[in-house]
């Protein structure tokens, strides 16, 4: 009987013991808050154009084969690119649309959606 005692009192002994850590290492991890892209600022958001592969493998879901594929892809106009030529589905980009941006290439103008370019009026003259 002793023995079946003293082999509770072990296997209790550790699961306190794996609980103590499991609190632990919780309570070390940094607190995180959700937040909006309205309120990050523009240099934490990863730019499609120029990120590196590790900046893209730091969002949610992107491993090395989508940043590879992202990089293939470039250059952006606009982030919905990312699902509209099909490298990550739509519930990802859900996930990740707040974290990224698509800055315009160096020595490009931007474009604005919808907007259409002005051509000179001629007059004809009778």
């Amino acid at each position: 009987m002793e023995a079946g005692v003293r082999r509770r009192r072990f296997i209790v002994g550790i699961a306190v013991l794996a609980a103590g850590r499991a609190a632990s290492a919780q309570s070390a991890r940094p607190m995180t808050t959700t937040t909006t892209s309205a309120a990050l600022p523009a240099a934490s958001l990863v730019d499609l154009n120029a990120a590196s592969r590790d900046d893209l493998m730091t969002l949610e879901g992107i491993g090395e084969v989508r940043a590879d594929a992202i990089i293939r892809a470039r250059p952006f106009k606009a982030r919905t690119e990312l699902v509209e030529r099909r490298l990550i589905p739509e519930a990802l980009y859900d996930r990740i649309a707040d974290k990224v941006t698509v800055r315009p290439l160096p020595g490009t103008t931007p474009t604005v959606r919808g907007a259409t370019t002005a051509t000179p009026a001629t007059t004809t003259r009778r």
